[in-house]
């Protein structure tokens, strides 16, 4: 019989009229990886904090390994760590001492300490940094100390609350390699995440919407339970049919994806197919193939919640078109573009063009110089060297007029927390020298746009993340600039809020206006028509997200539904052709450039049945990415350490 290590029975928690948690009962296994997935003010944090002995519930019971959260609180804390969003690292220690930090506080014997930090640092491949200083790393890097310093004192129970927000795909995936370590050894994970494709990989899943749990169960299950049907487009008329399409009545789920469509319907496949096959002819694109795929995680949960709130309501654009144009039709070119701080180079001649109207992508891991470029197209950093235009005006002579002639968004919003909605907007207004009547009507459309009519005089502190973000997208566009630099601007959203913010995104283009967007959900760099992947301050590849799957993946992509110890996997990793191979749900996703790699994988797990369970999985985003990072970024690490 399975051992229940953590257990809640009809859990609720209100805060004055808001009911954050209503009537929760969950029970997760020994070893089991549990992931709480849900949109901002779910009630997710809350439900962790209560497990945690943190926040005493109003009603319900928690249990931790039989120990009550609130009547045997000091038993619970001894057998759990907790990993919150905003878990304390200080900048001005080393990584060792970080760790000794939190085994003070935990009261490790000192006898025994060295040892513990030394088999944490080796496992989560930091032990050539442990004299590095935590603020000098990178954020992929800082969030596997923040979880060894959480695993210092040996927990039965660790509790993540988001704890790969805003980390690049390299690093998620390194991060999850250790959680599966952790898992073969009997530790209990319960984890929130706002990142679906990373929720994939639990072993079972809670949907959580309003304090509620309305869905429990493993990937597969959930899956099935949905009925869904996905078909996808490809076409050069891509944008045209999906202007159709979104007038269609019997449509739901409509995404743009570059030069395709994915519709989302709950019929059967080749009944969505006459469908579209019908609104392509009609605009004479016929000749574009569809396909089949298999819904994830995210059509499931993002349909549900459309469902709930009526969001596929049709909506007229609050956008007009972009009167200014370029000569030469590029809204950003830049040629050789450098910047040397000392003896580091943080970009070293990169070469860019971005067309008017286009939305492009700009990805790379934590540090890989996305930001230090947004700087200097922004007008906040000069180059070094190279040359090039933003808006028509000379990054060297026109600084301040680029300034004017763009919107920027930052990840942080940059929005002031104690001022109202109609304060901040009027504050950014100022700043763009807007007055009269015309500002007059562009407080109007920001508060419209963001969805805040009625909420003007509220304090941007208590809206929630999803408003802030709206907010801070509607200040960067008060002026109305032919170009929007957005840096990382949905980190942290829920899967709903950042589809509808990418709808805008869309609007914005197909009113003229270009969007250069940086992003570490992958799935939002299908979104781009173009993406530029920059490492180490080089550009590695550019174009289309159709286009860069067939240039960089040369692997196939196979899912195996089969179970496996990390020291299998290794075995796996290691077979001759397989480039990487990594847990995915209850199974685990190989890439390989071999056809018949199953028999190799079959032989070398002494499984002759895992032939029958394997199945073709269409490579994604987050391939390109790591195919492109991971010799440079996670496999470096692991070298240096080997060295």
């Amino acid at each position: 019989m399975t051992s229940i290590t953590v257990r809640t029975e009809n859990l609720c928690k209100n805060f004055a009229e808001n009911q954050a948690v209503a009537v929760v009962s969950l029970a997760v296994a020994a070893g089991e990886i549990f992931g709480i997935v849900g949109p901002d003010g779910a009630g997710k944090s809350t439900l962790l904090r209560m497990i945690s002995s943190i926040m005493i519930p109003d009603s319900g019971t928690a249990e931790i390994c039989g120990f009550d959260t609130v009547k045997q609180d000091e038993q619970v804390k001894k057998r759990i760590a907790y990993m919150s969003q905003r878990f304390g690292l200080y900048p001005d220690l080393t990584v060792e001492e970080n760790v000794k930090f939190y085994a003070d506080i935990y009261n490790i014997n000192t006898g025994t300490l060295e040892a513990r930090i030394d088999e944490l640092l080796h496992f989560s491949y930091m032990h050539p940094f442990k004299k590095r200083l935590a603020g000098k790393l990178s954020g992929g890097m800082k969030q596997k100390l923040q979880l060894v310093c959480a695993l210092i004192h040996t927990p039965e129970v660790l509790i993540l609350d988001e704890p790969t927000n805003g980390v690049d795909p390299v690093s998620r995936r390194d991060f999850w390699r250790m959680l599966q370590n952790l898992s073969e050894k009997g530790v209990t994970i319960i984890v929130s995440t706002s990142y679906l494709d990373e929720a994939e990989r639990c072993h079972r899943l809670a949907l959580m919407h309003e304090g509620k749990i309305f869905k429990q169960g493993s990937l597969s299950q959930i899956i099935a339970d949905s009925g869904i049907s996905i078909a996808v487009w490809q076409g050069n008329g891509a944008r045209k049919l999906h202007g159709l399409l979104s007038e269609a009545d019997n449509i739901a789920g409509l995404r743009l994806f570059g030069d395709s469509i994915r519709v989302r319907r709950h019929q059967e496949f080749d009944i969505l197919k006459l469908l579209i096959n019908t609104s392509a002819a009609r605009q004479n694109l016929s000749g574009n193939w569809i396909t089949e795929e298999k819904p994830n995680l995210e059509d499931v949960f993002v349909g549900y919640l459309e469902n709930r709130s009526q969001a596929d309501e049709k909506k007229s654009s609050l956008f007009k078109p972009l009167e200014q144009t370029f000569t030469d039709g590029f809204s950003v070119k830049i040629s050789n573009l450098s910047r040397v701080f000392g003896d580091f180079t943080a970009v070293d001649s990169i070469n860019l063009e971005v067309k008017q109207g286009e939305i492009f992508g700009f990805l790379g891991p934590n540090g890989a110089g996305k930001s230090t470029t947004i700087r200097m197209l922004c007008g906040l950093l000069f180059p070094s060297s190279g040359q090039g235009t933003v808006a028509g005006y000379d990054l060297f002579r026109d600084s301040e007029k680029i300034k004017q002639n763009i919107g920027y968004m930052s990840q942080k919003f940059s929005l002031y927390l104690e001022l109202s909605v109609k304060e901040n907007i009027r504050f950014y207004g100022g700043i763009y020298g807007l007055s009269g009547e015309r500002f007059a009507q562009r407080i109007d459309w920001a508060l419209q746009i963001s969805g805040l009519s009625n909420l003007g005089d509220t304090p941007v502190r208590i809206l929630s993340l999803g408003f802030r973000q709206r907010l801070a997208l509607a200040c960067s566009l008060l002026h109305e600039p032919a170009i929007v630099f957005l840096d990382e601007p949905t980190s942290g959203v829920d899967p709903l809020t950042r589809r509808q913010f990418w709808d805008t995104i869309k609007d914005l283009a197909q009113n003229g206006i270009t969007v250069f967007v940086t992003t570490h959900y992958m799935e939002e760099a299908e979104y781009c028509d173009r993406v530029a992947f920059i490492n180490r301050g080089c550009i590695m590849a550019c174009g289309s997200p159709s286009q860069l799957k067939k240039e960089v993946i040369k692997n196939r992509i196979i899912h195996v539904s089969s179970k496996v110890s990390s020291a299998q996997l290794e075995k796996v990793r290691d077979i001759e052709g397989i480039f990487d191979a990594y847990v995915f749900g209850t199974g685990f996703h190989v890439a390989s450039q071999n056809a018949d790699i199953k028999e190799e994988i079959a032989r070398v797990l002494g499984d002759q049945s895992i032939i029958e369970k394997t199945s073709n999985v269409l490579p994604g985003m987050e391939d390109v990415f790591v195919q492109l990072s991971a010799s440079h970024f996670a496999d470096d690490q692991k070298k240096e350490f080997n060295a």
